[in-house]
């Protein structure tokens, strides 16, 4: 795992710590889905949850920046959030 991963995964475990879920205990899970995210910055500027599609309509694809704002509820009615990256 190279560094700006493993950085962004200790982020990604602190936010979850504090929001009462964690970042999945599967870490080719998780590497996976940061790699997307990544790619995602590289491509299109932000870090767009690799399983929502971009529109280009920058307004509306805030809403799928990651943490995205559906991750929460998906958690709570599914136990993990679309993505995989966060669950209970």
């Amino acid at each position: 795992m190279n560094r700006k991963i493993k950085k962004l995964a200790k982020e990604f475990e602190r936010y979850a710590k504090e929001n009462g879920f964690r970042l999945n205990p599967d870490s080719k899970i998780a590497e996976g889905t940061i790699r997307g995210l990544l790619e995602n910055e590289k491509k299109h500027g932000q870090r767009y949850c690799p399983c929502r599609r971009v529109t280009g309509n920058r307004e509306e694809d805030k809403k799928i920046i990651c943490p995205c704002i559906y991750h929460k509820k998906e958690i709570e009615e599914q136990g993990h959030c679309h993505c995989r990256l966060f669950s209970r």
